[in-house]
C-alpha cells in the first residue's frame, strides 16, 4: 500500500506509509417534528469525507522506507505548505484501496520528537467537490494515477530477523507475516537468512 499526494505535476510518495488511515462517510440527515406525528427523519445528501493520515518524513534511509532517494523532511514540509497556501485541491491516492480523490488541505501539523531530524506530521484532508454537479472523484482521474505497477518494495533480511518481526516493521502488524510468505513463495518461513531480499 502506497500513499501518494499529487498537485498538478508535483508528486510526493510518502517514504513511510501511515500505519492506518481514516475516511469518514456521513450524511446530511436531519429530523423535524410534525404535529400529531412526532419526530421524522429527513434523509440528506452525503457530506464531504474527511481523511486523516499521520506518519513521519525520515531524515535517513531506514530499512522500512518504501523507496530510496526521497526528499529530505524539510523539502516535504515545504511542498505541503506550498500546496496548502495555493488555495487549490490536491489528489490523494492510496494504492490497493478505493481511495483516489481530490481533497482540500484542512490542517497540517508537523514537528520533531527525538533529535533524529525526522519530522512527524498529521495531515487532515477533506474531500473536494466543485459547485454544482461536477464532482472530482476517482471516476475522472484515472489518467492521473501514478504508474506503480512495476514498482516493488523490498526488504533486506538482517541478523536476528524473523518474518513476524519484518511484518511488524513493514506493515505495523506482525500477524501479516503470511503476506510476505505468499509474495515470496517461501516453503519454509523459518529458513530466511541475513542478506536475503524479500518482496513486501
Amino acid at each position: 500500500m502506497e500513499f501518494w499526494l499529487i498537485k498538478d505535476k508535483e508528486k510526493l510518495h510518502l517514504p513511510v506509509p501511515p500505519p492506518n488511515y481514516d475516511v469518514t462517510g456521513a450524511m446530511n440527515n436531519s429530523t423535524i417534528n410534525v404535529e400529531n406525528i412526532g419526530e421524522i427523519n429527513m434523509l440528506g445528501r452525503p457530506k464531504l469525507k474527511p481523511v486523516t493520515i499521520s506518519s513521519f518524513f525520515p531524515a535517513q534511509e531506514y530499512s522500512f522506507c518504501q523507496y530510496s532517494g526521497f526528499p529530505n523532511p524539510n523539502q516535504c514540509v515545504d511542498m505541503i505548505e506550498k500546496w496548502k497556501n495555493s488555495l487549490k485541491p490536491i489528489q490523494l491516492i492510496i494504492t490497493g484501496t478505493r481511495v483516489n480523490m481530490f481533497c482540500s488541505i484542512e490542517s497540517f501539523k508537523f514537528g520533531e520528537k527525538d533529535g533524529t531530524g525526522d519530522i512527524y506530521f498529521t495531515l487532515e484532508l477533506k474531500e473536494y467537490k466543485t459547485l454544482g454537479t461536477m464532482v472530482l472523484s476517482s471516476t475522472n482521474t484515472v489518467s492521473s494515477r501514478p504508474n506503480t505497477k512495476n514498482q516493488v518494495a523490498s526488504y533486506t533480511v538482517k541478523t536476528g530477523d524473523t518474518l513476524s518481526l519484518i511484518a511488524k516493521k513493514v506493515y505495523g502488524d506482525s500477524s501479516k507475516y503470511t503476506t510476505i510468505v505468499t509474495k515470496n513463495g517461501l516453503k519454509n518461513p523459518n529458513a530466511i537468512k541475513a542478506g536475503q531480499v524479500l518482496q513486501v
